[in-house]
């Protein structure tokens, strides 16, 4: 017991109380780290505490059946028959919620094969991994800072002076939407704006505001929207 951390992975299942005891416990350590790692990353809307609670409990049941096996292909055979019995049905919102069961799963049978080190060393990078993710917003596109929603009652012709207002804020305009029907005065526009400076949409509305021919001006920040 003396030397598990740096040759646990040689052996191939607890084969004593103290062996299991620290399987077990190993695992019931990894679950938590794995789960408060996903409390701390976790920014979607589909929060549930018993996904956080499931992450420690599916380790520690996991590295239970690798000991029950424990290299009997008799048992490990009868197992899979009653895991094809009963099913197992949960719709996960998150894409990235797969990693962290897998995570779990993964870290339950190197416990569960008293590969201490390969549970420990792959706790802490996964870990790691999840948090630079997180901390660095890795993979997330910052196209713009605000949407815009304006009605413009005169022609469309001369729109060219609210272009240059425009200009003036933003680096880049897109048009998202421009609506306009028979018999509906004026038109109604969407932009999506990148500013030169953040700190001035209040300059910016207050200007739209008071230009002839636009009203109903709305805005939405880019950070109030949520991800799908």
């Amino acid at each position: 017991m003396a030397n598990w951390l740096t040759r646990g992975d040689f052996g191939t299942g607890p084969d004593d109380l103290h062996g299991m005891l620290l399987s077990l416990m190993l695992s019931f350590l990894c679950g938590h780290v794995i789960a408060w790692t996903y409390m701390i990353c976790h920014n979607g809307l589909s929060y549930s505490r018993s996904f956080v609670n499931a992450l420690i409990v599916l380790g520690l049941i996991v590295a239970v059946v690798m000991i029950v096996m424990a290299n009997n292909l008799l048992i490990a055979f009868g197992l899979m028959a009653v895991f094809a019995i009963v099913r197992f049905r949960n719709i996960l919102r998150d894409t990235l919620d797969t990693a962290y069961i897998l995570a779990s799963i993964t870290i339950g049978m190197a416990n569960g094969t008293k590969k201490y080190t390969t549970a420990i060393v792959g706790t802490a990078v996964f870990m790691l991994l999840m948090l630079y993710l997180h901390y660095t917003q890795f993979g997330s596109r910052h196209r713009y800072d605000l949407v815009l929603n304006l009605h413009w009652g005169r022609p469309l012709a001369e729109m060219k002076d609210l272009l240059e207002l425009l200009d003036r804020h933003a680096r880049r305009a897109l048009v998202a939407s421009q609506r306009s029907n028979v018999g509906y005065e004026g038109t109604d526009l969407s932009y999506r704006l990148l500013l030169r400076d953040a700190g001035r949409v209040d300059e910016l509305l207050a200007e739209l505001k008071s230009f002839p021919g636009v009203s109903r001006v709305t805005s939405l920040k880019a950070e109030e929207e949520s991800e799908v």
